[in-house]
């Protein structure tokens, strides 16, 4: 596996523990982030290192997200059904600051919104969805901490799916594996991706209206 990853036991000893952060695996110019699908979707994607094939929709909503443990809270440790095969999905900085350009919340927030019909209108004019919902520890419990994950439609899923991805990885095999390390209670021996708090470029992103801490 070409991610990096860390004892759990270190995982937070550098990340903040309250607020609204982007935590994301990363490099110089390229973040990771993931997806869990059925294994039909999940073959061809990392066959082709592009989504598309018989039995992936690009006419329905698609949500990514970039931090590692929140995807283990909602794939179930790839153990739910539809989602048994997670991939880890490498895209450049600038795009992936492109998406959150362009993201309106899912709900309305009256600090970010000038009223209702505003939000309303800024919703149907955009092409991705923003959600912040409580980050979870390995067992599923809530942190103070919010994780964000962004669902792309139209264009915008596109130009993800088809032009802007540099790698897809299937990183199944390591899921399960630290799976049954979490359910045998045995963090000590449990490996996670290494994270850090990732800032977008201010002079894309609006990070006030984004509601980053």
């Amino acid at each position: 596996m070409k991610l990096r990853t860390i004892p759990y036991q270190d995982y937070e000893k550098d990340l903040p523990q309250s607020g609204q952060h982007i935590l994301a695996q990363q490099n110089a110019d390229a973040v990771i982030v993931y997806q869990a699908f059925n294994p039909r979707i999940a073959s061809y994607a990392a066959a082709h290192q592009i989504f598309g094939g018989d039995h992936y929709s690009y006419n329905r909503m698609t949500w990514i997200k970039p931090n590692f443990l929140w995807m283990m809270y909602r794939c179930g440790w790839a153990m739910k059904e539809n989602q048994k095969r997670v991939l880890a999905i490498e895209i450049a900085k600038e795009h992936f600051d492109e998406i959150l350009a362009g993201a309106v919340h899912s709900a309305f927030k009256a600090d970010k919104y000038e009223n209702v019909e505003t939000w309303q209108a800024a919703v149907k004019n955009s092409n991705v969805r923003l959600q912040w919902d409580p980050d979870h520890d390995p067992y599923g419990c809530k942190l103070e901490r919010r994780a964000i994950q962004l669902g792309m439609r139209g264009e915008m899923q596109t130009l993800f799916g088809k032009e802007w991805i540099r790698s897809i990885e299937d990183i199944t095999d390591f899921v399960l594996e630290q799976g049954k390390l979490v359910q045998a209670k045995a963090l000590d021996q449990l490996l996670v991706v290494q994270e850090e708090v990732y800032l977008p470029n201010s002079d894309r992103v609006d990070l006030v209206k984004l509601g980053l801490d």
